[in-house]
């Protein structure tokens, strides 16, 4: 294969390990400049995906690395005391979301290829927090049982999916908003609410995400899926490749402490991107 250039990208979730797809990005596309139709992203995936499409991840780890330097826990129990979660990071999570993101950014995301912000829904019937825990479950037996390398385990609980499109978003609130939402996994994260709806981790139905994919690859379309786990992973197709950390990221996927262990993914994720630049011409 010669073609180093690809319609449509997935970025999967993984929370602090998706800082090796942006050390990936970064490298891969120093050598071979991308620009596709489509980027499919969940959870902090999503994240990743869209400062990374817009030339902006120096800066936001830069943010994320001084924040973790001035933390010592990552669970704060005088916090329900106030009638908040005693897990800080789904606090500073938003916080950074609304910080790394404003007016300028959110241009330069609408310029920027189209970014689909996968968001999973829970049943109308069905407590939100009841969902994700049964979903969450649901993936732990097909972990077992199948290895997850892709996991649709949330479809088994009745969840769906929907998206949110960089191109329609209109604020910087609006993109924290779904952001947050695609990344919901109590207790950890707060249910979000998107489009009026409750709104969980984007990965809870398809992770990696490749629904949206194979409508591009039916069309003869060329895709890239960036997963976060090493080891198992999908199978590459014709039109598909899917790459992986080459040894596995040791951190905490909700870790707000470990400035080291995401800074190591970064740079993890440099090296496998720089490889992988080299199977082109």
């Amino acid at each position: 294969m010669t073609q180093a250039t690809f319609d449509a990208v997935a970025f999967a979730g993984g929370g602090n390990r998706c800082y090796w797809q942006g050390g990936f990005w970064d490298a891969f596309t120093a050598r071979h400049p991308q620009s596709p139709k489509q980027v499919v992203a969940v959870s902090a995936g999503a994240f990743q995906a869209c400062f990374s499409l817009i030339g902006q991840g120096d800066r936001v780890r830069k943010i994320v690395l001084d924040a973790c330097e001035g933390f010592e826990r990552e669970v704060v129990w005088s916090e329900m005391l106030k009638g908040r979660s005693p897990f800080i990071v789904g606090s500073l999570y938003r916080q950074l979301i609304a910080e790394v993101f404003g007016p300028l950014e959110i241009a330069a995301l609408k310029a920027a290829p189209e970014i689909l912000i996968q968001i999973t829904h829970p049943p109308r019937f069905m407590p939100a927090y009841l969902a994700a825990y049964l979903a969450i479950g649901a993936y732990q037996v097909e972990k077992v049982w199948m290895g997850a390398a892709h996991s649709r385990a949330g479809r088994h609980v009745g969840l769906t999916a929907s998206w949110v499109s960089t191109h329609q978003i209109e604020s910087a609130d609006e993109l924290v908003d779904a952001l947050m939402g695609t990344a919901t996994v109590p207790p950890f994260m707060p249910v979000g609410k998107v489009g009026g709806r409750a709104a969980l981790d984007g990965g809870l139905v398809d992770n990696p995400p490749i629904d949206r994919l194979t409508d591009v690859e039916n069309q003869g379309g060329r895709t890239l899926v960036l997963s976060t786990r090493a080891g198992k992973a999908m199978e590459d197709t014709d039109k598909r490749i899917v790459v992986r950390p080459s040894v596995p990221i040791l951190t905490s996927r909700f870790a707000v402490t470990d400035a080291g262990a995401i800074r190591a993914a970064y740079e993890q994720g440099l090296e496998d991107g720089a490889v992988f630049a080299t199977r082109f011409t």
